[in-house]
């Protein structure tokens, strides 16, 4: 029984008809740039994030670096994150010439641990971003707390958590600015690359719209500061807002899968994802740890069972960031769950036995191991 670990082509099928017709309406509009329908979902994602405005660019990259730039982060500030993260968090605050400053998670979420990043505070730290790591958020209370005894700035990177929320609060409502990415395979992917930044702050909100904009504020041609071209397409915001009206329905479909590895793999030397105290979890992904992590890949993948490794290494140790002078074992939480982690298939539109098969494929690993030691 064939698993993918993604299959755009089952969702784009339950909603063929309705893209269809969204597409063509585009087309017939003959808009394609900062249309009706950027301008709609900006709205719509502002109202589910529990906040005021959304400005929607060009990737989930932009919006963390044009967020980062409207919040006033330049360069020799120090911004605090996590080195378990996709690259990009930490890219852009090397691109606008800040310096990312590293602090170690807890590996029963994969989360920025709030306690080491007080540990990180110094004279020159400007801001804490905090990565909402496989779709559930980060400790915002405790982090938020910190933020305000010190006066630094939150920016939340949302990319993997649009749907979750945190004590009844949603994602995109507790820091200063927060990002999206509309990245294909996302829980709300587009038909391309997007994003968008959603925030409470009017300041924030228009600072991002000129920096979208060639650093232009009023459309007027005339040019207050350095800026980008990266605006949300059209075409890829019609997209969206046809698929954000199945979010949480598919997001319920992705807690059920989940639910049924728990069902399965409770018991075996595999170690489950913990689930932070008053967060709800979307499942971006359902990300495991085991010890023989790649013979177990190995053994999934002779069964058509697809699965992934997010994240190889920790960024502080990658080539591009070497100049930082991290070595191995300054974040040890971090290197050793790079060693352990395994993402199993839990996307909307897998069946139950489809899962199931996985689990005990799964299952059936850990046993066969314990038999032959």
């Amino acid at each position: 029984m064939k698993v993918p670990l993604v299959d755009l082509n089952a969702q784009h099928a339950e909603l063929r008809g309705r893209l269809d017709a969204a597409l063509k309406e585009v087309l017939d509009s003959g808009r394609f740039i900062l249309g009706p329908n950027v301008q709609a979902l900006e709205q719509e994602i502002a109202e589910r994030c529990g906040v005021q405005y959304g400005v929607g660019v060009a990737s989930g990259t932009d919006a963390l670096k044009i967020a980062l730039q409207a919040l006033g982060v330049g360069p020799g500030d120090e911004v605090i994150t996590t080195p378990f993260t996709f690259v990009a968090t930490v890219e852009v605050i090397a691109q606008i010439g800040a310096v990312p400053v590293f602090a170690d998670i807890d590996p029963a979420t994969f989360l920025l641990d709030p306690e080491r990043v007080r540990e990180k505070i110094g004279p020159r730290t400007k801001a804490i971003l905090p990565v909402h790591l496989f779709g559930q958020l980060a400790d915002m209370d405790a982090l938020c707390e910190i933020a305000e005894e010190r006066g630094l700035l939150v920016l939340e990177d949302g990319a993997q958590a649009i749907g979750a929320t945190r004590n009844g609060k949603a994602m995109g409502a507790f820091g200063h600015a927060a990002t999206l990415s509309f990245f294909p395979t996302k829980n709300l992917g587009a038909m391309g690359d997007g994003g968008m930044i959603v925030t409470n702050d009017e300041r924030i909100y228009e600072h991002c719209i000129a920096l979208r904009m060639h650093g232009m504020p009023a459309g007027d041609y005339m040019y207050r500061e350095i800026g980008y071209a990266s605006r949300l397409d059209e075409i890829q915001a019609a997209v969206l807002r046809v698929k954000h009206q199945m979010l949480d329905e598919w997001n319920r479909r992705r807690v059920r899968n989940a639910g049924i590895y728990f069902d399965l793999l409770e018991g075996t030397e595999v170690v489950l994802p913990s689930t932070l105290e008053g967060n709800t979890h979307t499942y971006h992904q359902f990300t495991i740890r085991h010890p023989r992590r790649d013979q177990l890949q190995a053994y999934l993948k002779e069964r058509e069972v697809g699965c992934g490794i997010y994240y190889p290494a920790g960024l502080h140790l990658q080539e591009a960031y070497a100049s930082y002078g991290h070595r191995e074992g300054d974040f040890p939480l971090t290197e050793q769950s790079c060693r352990e982690v395994l993402s199993l298939p839990v996307h909307a539109h897998l069946s139950e036995d489809q899962v199931r098969f996985a689990a005990e494929s799964i299952a059936q690993f850990c046993k066969e191991s314990v038999a032959a030691v």
